[in-house]
């Protein structure tokens, strides 16, 4: 059956998305409208397509642990020298990303496997392209924010075209979302390693 490259990441809804999916393009970046604007929970995967059903029935369980939470997006962050990347900064929900990509990438799952830099939740708005582009992301991005509850997140495929698609949403188990600005504690998922 050959291989498929995943991936697993909370969209950034619209009208959100799209506004930062045009200002990445604006900038130059040619990945731009390829890659749906998304928070990561699991980079670029390659897995045999024969492990799609177990992946899917993983990803059923990590949603149903979790629950609704308040997701900020605020300002701008960069990943230079390490990596050339620019992006905006996950303000308020980062340690509910960082419990979920930890369950998706659970060693004991289909999806496990180590990542190359450290986690670190993040809306990339330019990757890989010259400084002075990048210099602009940066600064002309500095003030904006975005806000809404995040009840869940969805598994993507390559295609041959580079361009991913959404195969399948995972929502949340519960329905109740806490208030915005609540302890980050009381935001994040359900589950052995919350206190919730």
């Amino acid at each position: 059956m050959g291989t498929v490259t995943l991936g697993v990441s909370i969209a950034v809804p619209e009208p959100h998305g799209s506004l930062l999916q045009e200002r990445r393009a604006g900038f130059g970046d040619p990945a731009a409208h390829g890659i749906p604007t998304h928070v990561t929970l699991l980079p670029p995967t390659e897995v045999a397509a024969e492990k799609l059903p177990a992946i899917v029935r993983h990803l059923e369980e990590v949603a149903a642990l979790g629950r609704p939470f308040p997701m900020r997006l605020s300002g701008t962050g960069t990943f230079r020298p390490l990596s050339p990347v620019v992006f905006v900064r996950v303000a308020e929900g980062a340690d509910a990303c960082t419990w979920l990509q930890k369950q998706v990438r659970d060693a004991s799952g289909p999806l496990a496997r180590e990542l190359q830099f450290p986690y670190h939740p993040h809306v990339t708005v330019a990757h890989g392209i010259d400084d002075a582009a990048m210099d602009r992301a940066f600064a002309e991005l500095a003030e904006y924010a975005a806000a809404w509850p995040c009840t869940g997140f969805a598994l993507y495929e390559q295609g041959p075209d580079a361009v991913w698609r959404k195969l399948r949403e995972f929502a949340f188990g519960s329905a109740t979302v806490p208030a915005q600005g609540e302890p980050q504690d009381s935001c994040a998922p359900r589950g052995p390693l919350s206190t919730a």
